[in-house]
């Protein structure tokens, strides 16, 4: 049995909120900017407290909202800089993140806001194919633990096996960008001790984790093996 099995999943505040390019403008992102206003989030301020360009905050409880958009021009060295979307406001350049506007899911949640009211509203969120995709993407890209544990996780829990996941990458595959997905999966986590496995037991014990970074090279070995089939 995987140690994995006793942890749940570390969860986050952080909100990554994807802007189609081709719909964006400056009066539609005022209209973004204030409906964030009026949930009580604000502009975020850095270290120095300056405010930042790119992300929101509401203080209590500490939720961060970062946007995200994928300029037509932009490459993967672009990753992680900052786009103008108008004088004052800027989101994050997130290669690859047209891919969730095609694989996505309609999910309906239900409870308590941030400010404490009930509600109830259907979101789209990204689907597995593309979150898989976008995180190795981004883990090879910055080498973040959150990212590998996530990817981790999610093909540890998706559905009822790793070939669910598959069947939604592989409908991506034709894709150039998704092509990268798998490319930097055997990159970054294909023997226990690459950088991807070492990073997720990092991340879950601040140190490596023989059985856990075993399970996560099955685990992306097993996708990518579904993917090829």
């Amino acid at each position: 049995m995987s140690c994995f099995e006793n942890y749940a999943t570390v969860g986050t505040l952080d909100l990554d909120l994807g802007l189609a390019f081709a719909l964006v403008g400056e009066q539609r992102y005022q209209e973004l900017a204030e409906r964030l206003r009026n949930a009580g989030l604000r502009p975020d301020a850095n270290d120095e407290g300056k405010p930042t360009r790119q992300r929101w905050r509401i203080s209590d409880p500490a939720v961060t909202v970062d946007l995200l958009i994928e300029p037509e021009s932009s490459t993967e060295a672009q990753a992680g800089r900052l786009f103008p979307l108008t004088k004052d406001w800027a989101a994050i350049i997130a290669p690859g993140l047209h891919l969730a506007f095609r694989n996505h899911r309609r999910v309906t949640l239900s409870g308590p806001t941030i400010l404490g009211e009930r509600a109830t509203r259907e979101l789209r969120v990204c689907g597995a194919g593309a979150f898989v995709i976008l995180k190795a993407l981004a883990f090879h890209l910055r080498g973040e633990n959150k990212d590998a544990y996530d990817l981790f996780y999610l093909l540890r829990n998706y559905g009822l096996s790793v070939v669910e996941v598959a069947d939604e990458v592989r409908s991506l595959l034709p894709d150039a960008s998704a092509r990268r997905g798998p490319e930097y999966l055997r990159a970054d986590f294909l023997e226990p001790d690459s950088i991807g496995p070492r990073r997720i037991a990092e991340f879950l014990h601040g140190r490596p984790e023989a059985t856990i970074q075993a399970d996560a090279v099955g685990f992306v070995r097993e996708l990518l093996r579904a993917c090829e089939a």
